[in-house]
This record gives structure tokens, sequence and C-alpha cells, in this order.
């Protein structure tokens, strides 16, 4: 699929954008005043196109990833972002979750990123799904589903290390993987659940855990009611939600609204819709409005083009 490093990154940093203005908005507030187009200042008081943490993190992965794969090296991008605003929109953080902001701490005193992830079940907030996407290009000609998963565990437990966060993450980038094949998303998305459930199987994975993930793996999350998907910043929600919004969705535009006017934790359930969105929908169905008003479009440009050459050739 051509351009789909492009397509997923733009995705991901166009639904960040859209979202940051009406961050923990309610979905009453964006029912009477929805998101239609890129806002500005409001919740962050941020100008129009600024993304936030989840695209950073994001752009530090790509950019790591064009160099190759290299733990200890994405761990520090993530010092540098978090110390001189490395791969920040305006060259300064204004975001970031608590759970991330302890590993990094832990990151800074020296610690390896192979354990500087928090491990407890109260930290399987959104932090590592929102920044995951680029493995999925750095995965996709991987077969063998458990060194998947080893690779996105890896990765995601720089910062959160919780199964949760980890299946979750693993779930989201087979997902895009399958997408990148070119196929379809009903088709994509039942594959997914075999996949999953098959892995879970194998690894002898919690069962306790893996039944958390029944409506995404067991049922149908499409068919879910809108009133029964939350965009909070938990990251089964965060996980129920992208995928909710994109197989309801006939856009990347619809996709990515849609997320953001869930509520809550909009710019993280932008970003998450947005990646799989781009990939899907693919580039030239971004609105060129968003594109041309997105921050540092041209830097992301060419991260995008140095990721595509190192992995897609």
């Amino acid at each position: 699929m051509k351009n789909s490093v492009k397509a997923g990154i733009f995705g991901v940093c166009i639904g960040d954008a859209l979202g940051v203005p009406v961050e923990f908005k309610t979905r009453e507030d964006l029912k009477r005043s929805p998101v239609t187009r890129m806002l500005e200042y409001m919740s962050w008081n941020q100008p129009k196109g600024t993304w936030s943490d989840d695209s950073s993190l994001t752009l530090c992965l790509a950019d790591e990833l064009a160099k190759g794969y290299d733990l200890e090296k994405i761990g520090q991008s993530f010092v540098k972002w978090n110390r001189y605003g490395h791969w920040t929109a305006h060259g300064k953080l204004f975001d970031i979750g608590g759970t991330t902001r302890h590993a990094i701490a832990r990151l800074i005193k020296g610690e390896s990123a192979r354990f500087s992830g928090n491990i407890f079940e109260e930290d399987n907030g959104n932090g590592s799904l929102m920044r995951i996407l680029p493995l999925a290009f750095y995965l996709k000609e991987e077969e063998d589903t458990g060194k998947v998963y080893q690779t996105v565990k890896e990765v995601s437990s720089i910062t959160h290390g919780h199964f949760r966060s980890v299946f979750s993450c693993f779930i989201y980038i087979i997902f895009a993987i399958e997408l990148l094949k070119g196929k379809d998303k009903k088709e994509t998305y039942r594959h997914v659940q075999e996949l999953a459930l098959e892995l879970a199987e194998i690894q002898g994975f919690n069962p306790d855990e893996v039944q958390l993930f029944d409506r995404i793996l067991k049922y149908d999350i499409s068919a879910y009611p809108e009133d029964e998907i939350r965009g909070s910043g938990y990251v089964l929600h965060s996980l129920e939600a992208s995928l909710w919004c994109l197989l309801n969705s006939e856009s990347y535009a619809e996709a990515v609204l849609k997320a953001v006017n869930l509520g809550e934790d909009t710019d993280t359930t932008g970003a998450i819709t947005g990646g799989i969105a781009g990939i899907y929908y693919g580039f030239e169905n971004i609105p060129e409005e968003w594109v041309s008003e997105l921050v540092r479009k041209d830097d992301i440009e060419k991260l995008c083009g140095r990721l595509e050459n190192k992995l897609m050739n």
C-alpha cells in the first residue's frame, strides 16, 4: 500500500490535533457543539493544528525505527522529549500522563528501558497504545505472532508493562498489520479475533485478563451502541473506541470525528483511531485542509519518508 507509513503517522497526528482543543469535554458538550474541523486554543490554549504527547511519542518511536530497532535508544528518545521538547509541536511539552512520567523518571535515573515501565493494574492508561503504531510498519513481514507480541510487549513496557496494556497494543498492531496487507476492515477484524485468542491460548495468558477483551475478541465491538463506547483514558476503552469508530465509518474524517466527539480523552482517542483509519482509507482520503493546518507537517513528512525507506525497501 503506497504511502502507508505517511497515511498512518499523519493519521495519528491529525486525529490528535483535532482532539487537543476539546480534551476533557463531555460527550454531552460535544453533542451540543461537535468538532467538525481543526479548532484552536480552548482546553490547552494551543494554536490550530497542535498535536500532543500522543503524536510526540509516536514520532519518537518512528524516528528511532528509521535507524533500526534499539529498545534503549527508543527509551532515551522519550527522555529527550520529556526534558528537551524533542518531537514536540512547539519545542516544549504541555501534556504527559502520570504512568509515562514515572517511567521516564526511572529512565532519567539510569534504569534500562526493559524495566522502566509500571506493571500494576492501576497503570493501564492508554499511554503506550497511543504511540505504538509505527511498530506495525516494522513488524509487518513477521509471520510469528509470538514474536510480534514480544516486540510489542518490549516497546509498550518502556512505560506500560501490565498485561492489559501490552495485549491492547498487540491487538491494535496486528489489526494495523492486517490492514497494511490491503484486507477489508471487517475481514481484518475477524482474523484479528482468531489470532489474538489463539495466541492467548498458546501462551497461557491469565484467562481473567483475556476475558476483559471479550467485547472485542468474542463479540462484535462495532455492533454496540455509541452509549456503550467510552472515550476515557483507560486502555481498554481506547482500544474498543478506536475499533468501533473505524468499523462504523466510511472515511478517515468520519472515523476521527466520531472518535473525538466521544468526549473525555479526545486527543488520544482521535490519535489511536486516526492511525488505523489513515492506513485503511489512505493518505489521499485525509482532508487536505487538515494536513495543511498540521504543525510541523514538513518535518513529519520527512520522517515518514525516512521510515518508509528503511522498512519498505
